[in-house]
Parts: C-alpha cells; structure tokens; sequence
C-alpha cells in the first residue's frame, strides 16, 4: 500500500516519547497463509478496518508542503487470488488538485477476522501521463505472499509483516497502544489503536497510523525521514454522510 494502508493516508510525533517500547519490526516473519480459513463470505468487517462496499473514505493532508487530498473507494468488485476472493479497494491521490497516484488494493478477512493483503497495482501519474507502476504486487507471484494489514485482536507489542514482496513492498507494523484519544475533522475518537509501520527498503522512514473502532484509518503521520501527515475527513456510504 501507499498513502492509504501506507498513508493507505497519518500522527503527532509528540506522542511518540510516550509508547511503549517494543522489538524490532524487522523480524517480524511473514505470516502463515492457508486458504482453507477463508470459508466465511467476503464481507471485511474487522472493528478497526471494515470494508463494507459503497463507503467512500476521504482524507486531506499536506506532504513536504504540499496539499493532497485521498479517496479510498470500497468497491462491489472482486478479484481471485490465491484461490480466494479479495475485495477490491481503489484508492486515488490528487496533489494540488492533480492526480498523482492511483491504486488498486486487495483484501480479504479469514474466519478468525485477520485483515489480508493480497497485493496491489499501483499507477503513478505526472502532468496527466502515466510514469509508472512502482511498488505493485500481487501474492503467489514472483514470490510475494499474502500479508496480514489488520489483526483480528490487536495487542501491544505484536509484530507481523503487511507485504511480503521481496525487493519490492516489504512493509511491517507492529502493535504501540489501544486506548489513544484523538480528534481529526470527521470527530472525536477514543480507543484508537496506533500502530507503528515501516519497511526495511526504506529504512530512514517510519510512520503511524490510527484505527479508531467501527469507523478505520483516521490519521496517518510520518515521525521519521519526512514530513507528511493526513486525516479522515469525511466517510460516506452510497452518497450520504455517516453519523
């Protein structure tokens, strides 16, 4: 993922003096996949990632001075891979009013509620032309895996890797609070998880990202190797705002 389940779209570095401490991400081994845990419908409906289709997330943020704006757009559609259906997430970024990014995701939840990433194809754009596909992947192909973006029972200090595409997105995350308060525009959350994520391919860049319950994503922040931050705005279902 990028911007959204990478910026996927941001957290005040403040609070950073006051997580707990944990080991490093990096060792976090890739986890163990097995097709035969997929047996429920495909309906992602993880507290702190649900993905019902027709819900719009929208997010605005600011990245090395400049303003972007992000929609991730749970659609109706699906895509098989691995022998399982993964629902299709299109997440699109515009920069100053151009788009620069758009992006096809795939997830899925197994029978215990785990969030799966089965990989994305990522098209970047300049000035209206495509430029390239960097970071795209797909599991069970030239070696990636499927990795895990949302535990089913989040605790502090687990580790656990989100992309497993060698050379290519080797995200990882692990586990810093559970009970965080925090306000962005689209309101006031408690209980928020905060989770921690960075890559080994980019080993100067560490981020955090907030899920509040029953809503996801809400802020987004780089704390390390950047100056980038994003917030929900807005959630919409089939063209009405949620309450």
């Amino acid at each position: 993922m990028k911007r959204f389940v990478a910026a996927v779209g941001g957290l005040v570095m403040l609070l950073t003096l006051s997580l707990v401490p944990v080991g490093p991400v990096e060792a976090a081994p890739p986890p163990d996949f097995d097709q035969a845990e997929f047996d429920r419908p495909l309906d992602i409906d993880n507290s702190y990632m649900p993905l019902e289709p027709g819900t719009t997330f929208i997010y605005e943020g600011k990245a090395d001075g400049e303003t972007f704006y992000e929609t991730f757009v749970v659609t109706d559609e699906t895509k098989t891979i691995l022998g399982i259906k993964a629902r299709v997430v299109r997440d699109t970024v515009w920069e100053n009013g151009e788009l620069v990014e758009l992006t096809e995701d795939w997830f899925a939840q197994d029978d215990a509620g785990n969030v799966w990433y089965l990989g994305e194809f990522s098209t970047d754009y300049q000035n209206g032309k495509v430029v390239g596909h960097e970071g795209s992947w797909q599991a069970g192909v030239k070696g990636a895996e499927p990795g895990i973006v949302m535990l089913a029972n989040p605790k502090v200090g687990d580790s656990y890797a989100q992309e497993v595409a060698p050379g290519v997105a080797e995200d990882k995350a692990t586990v810093l609070k559970l009970n965080e308060t925090l306000r962005v525009p689209h309101g006031r959350f408690t209980n928020v998880l905060v989770i921690k994520e960075f890559t080994p391919l980019e080993p100067g860049v560490v981020e955090h990202k907030y899920y509040a319950p029953g809503v996801g994503q809400i802020k987004t922040q780089m704390v390390k190797g950047g100056n980038e931050v994003s917030r929900l705005k807005d959630v919409k279902k089939e063209g009405k705002k949620e309450d």
